[in-house]
Order: C-alpha cells, then structure tokens, then sequence
C-alpha cells in the first residue's frame, strides 16, 4: 500500500450507512420552515477552547441549522467550556442533569466521561474522541455503557502515522511523546506507539504534561534525546501548542500532529481529520436525536478519511524540509490551498 492510497483511509463506512438513512428519513422535512419546527434545547460542553475542538463545535451547529435547527431561533444552546480543569467539567456536567436539555453533546474525552457519568437518561452525543473503549464510554462489541449514549470517535491508525515520521525524518531512531496521563486518548496512542515503533526500529520516549502551562518545559526536556517529536490530540497540548512549537523550533527538534490547527500554530506536518467536518458529522447525529431518534438505536461511529497538513516554514524552523512527495500529497497550510503539481 502507497502512502497516498493510506492518506485516504476510509475507515467510516458504518457512518456512510447511518448517513444514508438520515438522508431518506429527512426527505419530508426538506420544505419545513424552522417556524413549523418545535424548538429544542441543546447543551454543548467540551474540556477546553482551542480550534480543533472549536471547529468541531461550528460544524455541529451548521450541520443543525442545516437540518432546520438555528441557535437563537428553535434552538437554545447553553455552551460551556471546563477551561482545561477536570473538576470544572464534573460541576457542568452535573449542572447539564439537571437542566435537563433535549441532548448534550460532549467534546473531548474528559467531558464526556464526565457527563456521562452525570446521567443515565438525558441524551449524550460525544465527539472528538480518540478511544471510546478506553474511555469506557462503549464495550469491546461498539456497544455503548449506557443506553443514552452515542457518538462519533476518531480512532487514527497508528501506522500511518509512523509512515509519516520516517518520511519526513528517515534516520530518527527516538520519538519524543508529550501528553497528559489523565486523558485516556493520549494513553491509548502511547501504547500504541509503543506496540509498533519496534519493529519499526524506533524507540518512544514519553513525557508528562499534566496541566498546559506545563507543555513548554516538558517539550524542553526532550532536548539531545529524541530526534522528532509526535503529539496526538492531547488537550493539554493542543490548548499550550505555540508553547510546544517555540520549544521545538530552539531544539531544532520537528513536530508532527494530528489536526490541521496545529501545523498552522507551529507543527511541521499532521495527519488527521478534517474537524469542521467531524463536526457536521456529529451534527447529523445530533438531529437525529433532536428529532425524536433514540440514542439506543444510534450505533455509534468512526470517521477516519485522514488528510496531511504540511507547513514548509515551520519545517524550515525545526530544522527539516518536506519531502517532494508529500508536498504533492498535502494541503500546504503557509498557502492554504491543495498542492496539485504534477
């Protein structure tokens, strides 16, 4: 299998299915005016603000105006951010039972561990999850903890992954891993990592950051030890990126990422999804709920059609370039356009 051909990895096509019957029963909905439409409440939460996460939460509500639920019209959003802090999402968490809103959507694994721990009957879309079975929020068989709860989950392939690194650093022999121990998604990459970087010939050298103000010094401390740097979508991480970019860039130590936020704060390169996308994802599961679906008979879903982000200029920073062949497979984010050359 080609690079290019692993870039298109399609791993959603349950979602493809879902979608399919979403577009037959909105059929008779289409010359509903949102007047005609009863108006829902909808509580969005999500463990901090950074753009991954951000454009994950517009896609949803575009997809929802969309499907003829606006925000302000014939849908109250009540939006709340736990800012990075675990307790904080436990308190909105509680604070979204007992609202008792028509659905909650979680963003990120920490909040929806957490309210889906606050509720055993209120609706509970979660998204922007990389484990759903780490998280403990489905089982072995895709079947979720609990019967109110569904969602859309973003497990990247780790091979990939590796496939990149070696492309963009082919004589890297350590990999350097920043992430915070109390989120589940960024400890199942790890062990990931670890399960297939030796037969690859490459060590995983891993460091803790535990609140964002702590990424910058954890970056610094894999200065003379690891020859690329590899971050999953580690909240703490992701909100403190420019923090770990600087790092890397006096280290001269390339970063690569999994969102296409993060090359434009300062990564060489990323392979990930496309969030604005995931978003409308989600959305459509959302009005299926808002429309009168169970959550039940919702099977939760994995969207992985991965694309690469490459920046040249922080390449430059960091101390590497791009090879040709990547350059022709990305999307260039110093010029934000497809690199189509022949």
């Amino acid at each position: 299998m080609t690079f290019a051909t692993t870039l298109r990895l399609n791993l959603y096509a349950a979602t493809i299915g879902a979608l399919g019957l979403i577009g037959c029963s909105n059929t008779a909905d289409t010359n509903a005016t949102e007047d005609s439409i009863e108006t829902k409440s909808l509580a969005i939460t999500q463990i901090v603000e950074h753009p991954s996460l951000d454009e994950i939460r517009r896609g949803i509500l575009d997809e929802l105006a969309e499907q003829g639920y606006t925000e302000g019209k014939n849908l109250n959003v009540n939006f709340q951010s736990a800012q990075g802090n675990l307790a904080t999402a436990g308190q909105i968490a509680k604070q979204f039972a007992g609202d008792l809103p028509d659905a909650i959507v979680a963003i990120s694994t920490p909040s929806a561990q957490s309210v889906v721990a606050s509720t055993t009957s209120i609706p509970i879309i979660y998204t922007a999850i990389s484990d759903p079975l780490g998280a403990k929020l489905i089982d072995a068989n895709n079947v979720p903890m609990q019967d109110n709860v569904t969602g859309l989950s973003s497990q990247l392939p780790i091979e990939p992954q590796l496939d990149l690194i070696q492309q963009i650093a082919p004589d890297a022999k350590t990999i350097g891993y920043v992430y915070s121990p109390g989120e589940a998604n960024s400890v199942g990459v790890l062990k990931q990592l670890k399960e297939a970087a030796p037969a690859r010939g490459l060590d995983i050298l891993e460091v803790t950051a535990n609140r964002p103000t702590d990424v910058a010094m954890a970056t610094r401390s894999l200065g003379g030890r690891v020859d690329i740097i590899y971050t999953s979508l580690d909240n703490n991480v992701v909100s403190a990126f420019e923090a770990m970019a600087n790092a890397a860039n006096e280290l001269k130590i390339p970063v690569i990422a999994s969102d296409e936020f993060s090359v434009g704060r300062g990564a060489t390169a990323a392979l990930g999804v496309n969030d604005y996308d995931f978003g409308r994802t989600t959305g459509k599961m959302v009005y299926r709920v808002l429309n009168g679906e169970a959550t039940s008979s919702i099977t939760p879903e994995v969207m992985n059609e991965l694309t690469l982000y490459v920046s040249p200029k922080h390449a430059k920073a960091q101390g590497v370039s791009i090879p040709a062949a990547l350059l022709k497979e990305a999307i260039n984010v110093d010029t934000q356009t497809p690199n189509t050359d022949e």
